[in-house]
């Protein structure tokens, strides 16, 4: 009798002090793509059960975001060097279990049955988290624009950036993380003159980044959309950008209709198209709206998180909320760039909507977060702050 009196005590406490706002716009999104992914594999052999298994783990991220959403975000941050060897830990996972697309080669997925795990997309949330304790430990300090405060704030980015850069092979996600970091110590404070010197640091270390890091393939791929003499013939790095684009303008203002796509619904059409361009099967099928409707959702769940961290009094709190804020964002602003033909394709997934379950549950766990930074009132320790 007791734990079923708690039980609804703990459910009515989430209904009156979580953000369903967030949480029903999460939902949504991820119930539209959903639907986007099933038109899109309806048709496309062979089908394997993509929409199932989006519905399966956004069953599971609406159960983390309302867990997440009772943990003590600073009671987990104050463990931050645990979270740092859980990350290098799990990205490390890959050396000896890793597969790439089509279970070949070592690549960025763990492979359990049926079931694909992306670590680097799980370990973002750590990452936030652990910048954001670090921005506020020296701030705390007084010493956050010390010098010796960005370099340390810079060497836990670096090893996390090169795991994931070097180990599971993803430099999209890589990315994500670089621009993350980039936002959250502008909303920390730093001084400009540290984006100054890191962007002349950045400048200057490409050519050997350029030349060591970057495969031939990859380095194609990032000038492919500023040089045509990459590929004149337009059937290599500028096919899918062409193919997308295309898909975009042809669906006009209403689309052709779900499961009707002339360009997404055809095997030998364009590839990956519920995953890295699931913009375009929206455009194609659900036109201009359906596009407009998509980008809405992601810009209200990005504002959403933003208002949040502005609102809360707890320093760690909005960082976490910024850096989450931001993950969503740089994804939606690399993915719909992809898609429109306009950045590099490197691989990005559009939060909510893109399939993989590895994204669609970091997501609704980063927003649980954000949720329970609503609900918990300012630590005593930053009443002072």
């Amino acid at each position: 009798m007791t734990i079923l009196v708690n039980f609804f005590r703990g459910a009515l406490r989430f209904l009156r002090d979580a953000d369903i706002l967030l949480l029903m716009l999460c939902i949504a999104s991820s119930v539209y793509g959903i639907i986007l992914i099933r038109s899109i594999t309806g048709n496309v052999l062979p089908y394997r059960g993509e929409a199932n298994v989006q519905i399966g783990a956004m069953v599971i991220g609406i159960f983390l975001f309302i867990l997440f959403s009772y943990i003590d975000i600073d009671i987990i941050a104050d463990k931050s060097r645990l979270l740092f060897l859980f990350s290098l830990a799990l990205i490390s996972t890959l050396l000896f279990w890793g597969v790439g697309e089509d279970d070949v080669g070592r690549g960025a997925w763990l492979r359990f049955f049926d079931i694909g795990i992306q670590p680097a997309e799980i370990t973002k949330i750590p990452f936030i988290i652990i910048i954001a304790r670090m921005i506020v430990t020296y701030k705390e300090r007084r010493t956050f624009n010390s010098f010796m405060s960005i370099v340390k704030i810079f060497v836990v980015f670096a090893i996390i950036f090169v795991f994931v850069l070097q180990i599971s092979q993803d430099m999209g996600t890589a990315l994500v993380y670089f621009g993350v970091l980039a936002l959250m110590l502008f909303a920390g404070g730093m001084k400009l003159r540290w984006f100054a010197i890191g962007a002349a640091l950045i400048t200057a270390a490409t050519p050997l980044i350029w030349d060591l890091v970057l495969s031939d393939k990859q380095q194609n791929r990032i000038l492919a959309p500023f040089d045509e003499s990459i590929d004149p013939t337009r059937q290599n790095e500028l096919w899918q950008p062409d193919l997308s684009v295309e898909a975009i303008a042809s669906g006009g203002m209403w689309g052709q209709g779900l499961g009707n796509g002339r360009i997404t619904q055809t095997p030998r059409g364009l590839p990956a198209q519920h995953t890295d361009f699931v913009l375009s099967a929206a455009g194609e099928e659900l036109g201009f709206i359906g596009c407009m409707i998509l980008i809405a959702l992601l810009v209200a769940i990005i504002v959403r998180c933003v208002i949040i961290g502005l609102k809360s009094n707890n320093p760690l709190g909005m960082l976490v909320c910024i850096g989450c804020a931001s993950m969503i964002f740089i994804q939606t602003f690399m993915n719909l760039g992809m898609a429109l033909g306009i950045l590099p394709v490197i691989g990005v997934t559009l939060p909510f909507f893109s399939y993989g379950g590895s994204s669609i549950v970091t997501c609704f766990a980063a927003m649980g977060i954000v949720s329970g930074i609503k609900m918990r009132p300012k630590p005593v320790r930053f009443r002072n702050l």
